[in-house]
């Protein structure tokens, strides 16, 4: 895999980079200080991930991934700054992390192995296409305290909407996505993702008991969480095919 360092601080681009030599195999391609100068190197070279801070001179660092982010290849974006007030704007850009600064070498690490783990999957042969289903998502990304969270979609329970805003439940974690529902599911696998209702979005491999409800619907108990989810009728068709009722 390889990466570039845009970061105009000396002593923190030094740091980031030790780091990233001893904690990963991840090669240096160049290091930079200056926004400009990393459009210019990347028309005519290609990397797998940037390491990116925002305060940069000539173009910032989110204006810099906004014109990343419209590139044929494009790099995986790794937000390293100490403004944290542009996490939101990270997340819509779909940064595979923003790490605030002052940073410890255990979240360098951390960060490290998830995104090398994430080339590995990426670098696996595509199986051939079988179907029209939307390609299957490893991970998503998830806001909490102005930070992204890397997030397996197994550890999705449901997902739950209110007016523009989408509720994600894990096993102990609530997020809340400025985004509507009909978008997240959008980013979930529909073989494993289900929309039970216009409210609600199921992840069937937790569902643990399926109770009839009135009007010929149904109640759905999940696994490890004390709250159940409901099928709407005009959904109760496509869940009995689903789940071969």
């Amino acid at each position: 895999m390889k990466a570039i360092i845009v970061e105009d601080e000396f002593l923190a681009q030094q740091e980031l980079s030790w780091m990233i030599k001893q904690h990963s195999h991840i090669d240096i391609a160049a290091c930079f200080d200056d926004g400009l100068d990393v459009l210019k190197f990347l028309q005519h070279n290609e990397v797998d991930v940037i390491f990116l801070d925002i305060n940069i001179p000539s173009l910032d660092g989110v204006l810099l991934a906004q014109n990343i982010s419209k590139f044929a290849h494009k790099p995986q974006i790794v937000f390293i700054t100490a403004w944290k007030e542009h996490a939101v704007q990270a997340f819509e850009l779909e940064a595979f992390d923003y790490i605030l600064k002052p940073y410890h070498e255990s979240r360098i690490v951390s960060m490290l192995q998830k995104l090398e783990a994430h080339w590995q999957q990426q670098q696996q042969p595509a199986a051939p296409e079988t179907s029209s289903l939307r390609p299957v998502a490893q991970t998503v990304n998830l806001i909490r305290d102005e930070r992204i969270i890397v997030t397996d979609i197994n550890e999705i329970y449901y997902l739950e909407a209110h007016e523009k805003l989408t509720f994600v439940y894990t096993r102990r974690e609530e997020y809340v996505m400025s985004v509507a529902i009909s978008e997240f599911c959008n980013r979930l696998p529909e073989s494993q993702f289900f929309r039970c209702h216009r409210s609600y979005c199921v992840n069937l491999n937790k569902i643990r008991e399926i109770e009839p409800w009135f009007n010929n619907t149904y109640l759905l108990r999940l696994r490890d969480l004390d709250f159940q989810v409901p099928v709407s009728r005009s959904k109760v068709k496509a869940f009995r095919q689903l789940m071969r009722l």
